[in-house]
């Protein structure tokens, strides 16, 4: 779950686009408090959420998640392409070993993301892989547009946001993002609109409740388009450094994150009577804790390590040989 346009097999990625690591960062700050109530089976009742999780968190993140992690592949295969003239090979590893890891991730988090991501990736993405960038903007939008006519929520977008984040890729989406200043302002705004409009057709019940759900789905994805927008200007921003200090460690050690803070939560939630309750203020509590533990640790644990202890296994097995871990001496 690594962006980078340039990796070796055998040592820590020399050069990485901390931008994307930055949101890749913040989209799992957002993620960590609907898979909260989620696991803990609080989610029976969301009129009883409040009102800021049901209007600004849920279905905001996971959308940025998606399509980021079709861009990384896009990514990881282009480099892969570098070093064997059998890239795919190594790919297909790499969603395998992924499925693996949500096979048994389900078992504490049933509805988590990883298992139908490898699926998607083998299913969807690997084919689509040969056909060139062109090709592939027009297969994501159509299978997201397809994602939410079929009104079956959050998953149902989830082919069309990895295609599409994969073509971004092959376009150079990374690589030409300093000079996308205009263009982020213009999505900022576009999404915001369509958001606005998508959520006064929801409140007004306009068009009965598939329509509703349509739209519902249509308000997520414009939000979370808007996020990540406006967080890709910020880092142009005075402010910019800051942030990148605090989430591009945790955007590097996604994978890692992600499965220990529903360790951690799983752990936790059960100690402190959330499942199937109502204690939303407890759930905040817990989750921003969780993520201080993990915006400490992951700066620390990279100054001296390469990867997260999952990234290096991910990598490990993508590349079917042991991969130093440890940080050469003058490496970024």
């Amino acid at each position: 779950m690594t962006a980078s346009t340039r990796e070796t097999g055998a040592a820590p990625t020399t050069r990485r686009i901390a931008a994307l690591d930055a949101l890749r960062g913040f989209a799992l700050c957002g993620i960590i408090f609907i898979n909260i109530p989620q696991t803990m089976d609080m989610m029976h009742d969301l009129s009883q959420a409040p009102a800021g999780i049901r209007l600004f968190v849920l279905g905001r993140f996971y959308p940025i998640f998606y399509l980021l992690f079709g861009l990384g592949f896009g990514l990881f295969l282009r480099s892969a392409t570098r070093r064997t003239d059998k890239p795919r090979v190594p790919m297909a590893r790499r969603l395998v070993f992924l499925g693996v890891l949500g096979v048994l991730h389900h078992l504490l988090q049933p509805g988590e993301v990883l298992l139908p991501f490898a699926i998607t990736g083998l299913v969807v993405l690997l084919p689509l892989s040969y056909a060139p960038a062109r090709v592939n903007l027009i297969a994501g939008a159509v299978l997201t547009v397809a994602g939410v006519l079929a009104g079956v929520g959050g998953f149902g977008v989830l082919p069309g946001l990895f295609v599409l984040g994969f073509a971004l890729a092959q376009n150079g989406f990374a690589e030409r993002l300093e000079q996308l200043g205009v263009a982020l302002g213009v999505a900022v705004a576009g999404c915001a609109v369509l958001a606005g409009v998508s959520y006064l057709v929801v409140v007004t019940d306009t068009g009965g409740e598939l329509v509703g759900r349509w739209f519902g789905l249509l308000f997520s994805m414009s939000m979370a388009g808007a996020y990540a927008a406006a967080f890709l200007l910020l880092l142009r921003t005075p402010a910019g450094p800051v942030l990148s200090a605090v989430f591009a460690p945790l955007g590097r050690m996604a994978l890692t994150n992600y499965l220990s803070a529903t360790v951690l939560f799983v752990l936790f939630g059960g100690l402190l009577g959330l499942r199937w309750s109502n204690e939303w203020g407890t759930v905040g509590l817990l989750g921003a804790a969780i993520l201080v533990v993990q915006a400490v640790w992951s700066p620390l644990w990279l100054r001296g390590f390469g990867y997260g202890p999952l990234e290096w296994s991910w990598r490990t097995v993508t590349y079917w040989r042991r991969i130093p871990i440890r940080r050469e001496a003058g490496s970024r």
